[in-house]
């Protein structure tokens, strides 16, 4: 067994696209060999700026030898038939197949084929250049004189096996044993034998090859020089990342710049100087408040300590601040009603109107949401007037992730109402999967208000305009949206009936974005796979989800999961077990009897006709239980609904147990029927159990 190493060393590798590309030769180098009959051992990639690596453990001097039989057609067979045949298995003529004898079927034709086994070095050669060739880069270039394509020009392609050069050309390039160190303390061409040997030698020439290695040493050193400036290093995981993939040996220095700049909101200096300059920003730990202070991440080891790269840095961070600081100056000359007239002059979508269209509609239906939430109506329709009016600020013209928080700061500026200042930041939480949502308890119902409003409008107009998300993709990011008004529904434990909403979403669309069909219930089954997922993500199951959602009139998203919670409390007893095998054998049987007879057993149970003592217990069972669940449901007690439910099982079995269904008389058999679609009917006050797997 042999190492395989391969290096393909180019100009900078874009720090986004690192990982991925590792990934991908990883990936696609083994699936390769193993096409090929050439399986390996276990594979590791990396990337640089300058250079993805692969490391293979494992590897055989040879794949094995293929042994492989193939059947052909009968002996006098049509000839296109035969030539077909020897065609694909590889045979000059019909004398090199052999004929199998088969006295019922007829003689026919058989291939052996004998593959013998190929040199390691031969299939590397293969494979690596037909994946350079096809590697799925974003985006790629052409240089020089040749056709080949990469990411950034290549200037070497180093493959060993075993520690020899495995040869094949790329690119216009052979390949070799050689590479290089960093680009200005590593210079010197390296020759390597082993992944080992390699390694050590990239760190002797200043390359850290993990990236793994980079980030860590990044993060140590900002706090290390955090720690003594007694400062806190605003910890960014994207942003060390990002300089990990930027830098083969990365140095930290701290620069610093004007204390004027402080007077700017600290959010949109940390991103100037994050988006501009990839410098992280740094916090007073007594006061919390940001420092003008900074740390960058350097790709060279300088000969003064770093004066004069944190100068330069210095000088360009002055600049990019100074642009903030004027955008902030200049914004504060605008009031926010302002800002929001200038919203008719942006098109939001060509069938739904503009911006200021669309704020008009969420300031409508967060006043109308308002109430669900114990939000004070008038504050959400004025947060809903203003959420959007920051779009046309310079600001946020500059860093669109700014949205929403230089609302709030330009309210507050001009004395709004603290809750409605806070509206217009949060309305667009959650902005993913692991981010916050308005809370309730923290007084933040106004938000809540403009938040669903929001989302509620988007996924209504985008419906109604039938540019619903597809398998390939979701470009309004309406499943976003629906996830946000689960989020904020279920975590803040609303009581919000979504059908009228969405009606009444409906209603204030634009006349020309209105359709005739009701949009509604397709609208809701869409939230409801949104719910399953996010339900299912949180262990619980989506049959119980449907089972609940074929109820009718269930559209309380809050209510659903609870009586969710219920049932799969009470399904996991053995009371809740045994009762839905019983209602599924009652609903089999129903089902099966329902289509021999071609009727539906649905009528009145005839209390004469109960001749049996268990056919008499179930019935009185099922009118006590339908009385006690509906009560129970009627003040949202779930558990208790289950309770009773769960009174249903000892009846269920006794009357399976002694009485017969199919009865010879007619009338009895018809009215034990409709006491089994009672059963049913019985627990469709708590669920569909037909819907529930088991």
């Amino acid at each position: 067994m042999s190492e395989l190493l391969l290096e393909i060393f180019s100009e900078e590798i874009p720090a986004r696209m690192q990982a991925r590309a590792a990934d991908d030769l990883k990936r696609l180098v083994v699936e390769g060999l193993k096409a090929r009959g050439l399986e390996v051992g276990e594979a590791m990639s990396f990337a640089t700026p300058r250079r993805l690596t692969l490391a293979i453990g494992k590897v055989p001097q040879k794949s094995p030898a293929i042994s492989d039989e193939r059947k052909g057609p009968r002996v006098g067979a049509p000839e296109k038939a035969v030539e077909g045949f020897l065609k694909a298995a590889g045979l000059k003529s019909v004398n090199e197949a052999e004929i199998v004898k088969d006295a019922k079927r007829g003689d026919y034709y058989v291939a052996r084929i004998e593959k013998p086994g190929r040199a390691a070095a031969e299939i590397i050669a293969e494979t690596v250049p037909e994946v350079m060739g096809k590697f799925p880069w974003p985006k790629s270039m052409r240089w020089g004189s040749t056709s080949f394509q990469w990411v950034r020009p290549i200037h070497s392609v180093l493959c060993l096996l075993g520690g020899k050069v495995v040869p094949f050309e790329v690119a216009g390039l052979a390949s070799g044993d050689a590479t290089r160190g960093h680009r200005f303390h590593g210079r010197d061409t390296i020759h390597t034998k082993s992944f080992e040997d390699y390694g050590r030698k990239l760190m002797d020439a200043k390359v850290l090859l993990p990236a793994s290695e980079r980030a860590a040493a990044i993060a140590e050193q900002a706090r290390d020089i955090a720690k003594k400036a007694k400062l806190e290093w605003i910890e960014d995981d994207a942003l060390v990342a990002e300089n990990a993939g930027l830098t083969e040996w990365p140095t930290v220095y701290m620069g610093s710049f004007d204390e004027a700049f402080l007077d700017v909101p600290a959010e949109c200096l940390m991103t100037s100087m994050k988006q501009h300059q990839k410098c992280f920003s740094l916090k007073d730990p007594k006061t919390g408040k940001l420092a003008n202070k900074f740390l960058l991440v350097s790709n060279l080891i300088p000969t003064d300590g770093g004066e004069e790269i944190i100068a330069g840095n210095e000088k360009v961070i002055a600049a990019r601040l100074s642009d903030a600081k004027f955008f902030w100056e200049q914004d504060l000359k605008k009031p926010l009603d302002e800002m929001e007239l200038a919203l008719e002059g942006i098109t939001f979508h060509k069938k739904l109107g503009t911006q200021k269209e669309r704020v008009e509609r969420i300031a409508d239906l967060a006043h109308e949401i308002a109430g669900a939430v114990d939000a004070d109506a008038d504050a959400a329709r004025r947060a809903a007037q203003l959420c959007k009016a920051d779009l046309v600020s310079g600001m946020v013209g500059e860093f669109p992730e700014l949205q929403g928080l230089m609302g709030r700061y330009y309210a507050e500026k001009a004395g709004t109402r603290p809750e409605i200042a806070r509206a217009i930041e949060l309305h667009y939480k959650p902005k993913g999967v692991y981010d916050t949502v308005p809370q309730e308890e923290d007084g933040d119902s106004v938000a809540i208000a403009v938040a669903l409003a929001d989302k509620l409008d988007t996924l209504v107009g985008f419906w109604a305009i039938d540019e619903k998300p597809t398998g390939s993709g979701d470009p309004y990011q309406l499943r976003r949206a629906a996830l946000g008004v689960i989020r904020i529904v279920l975590e803040n434990d609303l009581r919000l009936p979504l059908l009228k909403k969405i009606a009444i979403g409906e209603r204030l669309l634009p006349k020309n974005a209105q359709t005739q069909t009701e949009i509604g219930r397709d609208l809701l089954a869409f939230i409801a796979d949104r719910l399953k997922v996010y339900l299912r993500d949180q262990g619980k199951r989506h049959d119980l989800i449907d089972a609940v959602f074929a109820l009718p009139g269930q559209d309380d998203l809050a209510l659903i999961v609870k009586r969710v919670d219920a049932l799969d409390g009470f399904l996991k007893t053995e009371d809740g077990a045994n009762l839905l095998a019983g209602v599924k054998r009652a609903s089999n049987i129903l089902a099966i009897e329902e289509k021999k007879d071609n009727t539906r057993y649905n009528g009145d149970v005839s209390g004469p006709l109960l001749a049996e003592p268990a056919e008499r217990d179930l019935a009185a069972a099922i009118a006590k239980v339908k009385f006690d669940t509906q009560a129970a449901i009627n003040v949202e007690n779930f558990e208790g609904a289950m309770r009773a439910l769960s009174e249903l099982r000892g009846p269920v079995d006794t009357f399976f147990d002694h009485v017969i269904v199919n009865a010879d008389d007619k009338n009895l058999r018809e009215n034990r029927l409709k006491l089994l679609n009672e059963i049913r009917a019985a627990t469709l006050t708590v669920a569909d159990f037909s819907k529930i797997a088991g």
